[in-house]
């Protein structure tokens, strides 16, 4: 290829721009990732954060297909230090839980997840977690550790992901971001670093004229 100075390739996101939900299953994503790390007067949450986007293009891509992953048999319980052990592919585990999960709301309270008051949603989240709601095709537990799991990456991963949006998780906890090194801050001994966050693209400021 021809050289010039100056010059590079367009920026690489990571995952393309893909979708995996449909418009159901997106409702009930958002609804559930906002309980799980609520907005409050103390800091965005989930919602600001755009942690569905971040989900929909992981389940969209490689690691919603469990392509890298070992899929075989035989299928176990397994330990927590384990790590994941469905027989179904994080995609596909999402799709019929998130199925379920609506079926469950619906035959309980007559509305699907994302159109339940939020007291309400926790309560289904907690009846989930502590292992009091399950469903029929999948473990409703697995999904929700693993949904929790997703979660937290989509609001802390670099918003090349779809996620933490506008860098917002990292200028609440005041994370400096992706920059080249740290070195001029090895013998800071834990006093805040007061530089704006970088992602992975840069910022604006470092933009060639």
């Amino acid at each position: 290829m021809p050289w010039g100075a100056a010059a590079g390739d367009v920026p690489y996101y990571g995952i393309p721009d893909q979708r995996f939900f449909n418009a159901d299953e997106l409702s009930a994503v958002r609804a559930i990732a906002a309980r799980l790390i609520p907005s409050d007067e103390d800091g965005p949450g989930a919602t600001e954060a755009d942690v569905a986007t971040f989900i929909d293009r992981q389940m969209a891509g490689f690691y919603g297909r469990a392509q890298h992953w070992y899929m075989q048999g035989p299928f176990e319980d397994g330990l927590p230090t384990q790590g994941y052990q469905s027989e179904h592919p994080p995609a596909q585990l999402y799709r019929l839980a998130l199925a379920e999960l609506d079926a469950y709301c619906d035959a309980n309270f007559g509305l699907p997840f994302s159109g339940l008051p939020e007291n309400e949603q926790d309560g289904i989240l907690t009846g989930i977690e502590d292992e009091e709601i399950t469903f029929e095709t999948v473990s409703a537990k697995t999904f929700f550790d693993l949904f929790l799991e997703n979660t937290i990456e989509g609001f802390f991963a670099d918003p090349i992901y779809g996620g933490n949006r506008d860098m917002v998780a990292w200028r609440y906890v005041g994370f400096p971001g992706a920059r080249y090194d740290y070195r001029d801050f090895v013998g800071h001994n834990g006093a805040r670093i007061d530089l704006p966050p970088v992602s992975l693209l840069g910022r604006p400021g470092w933009s060639r004229q």
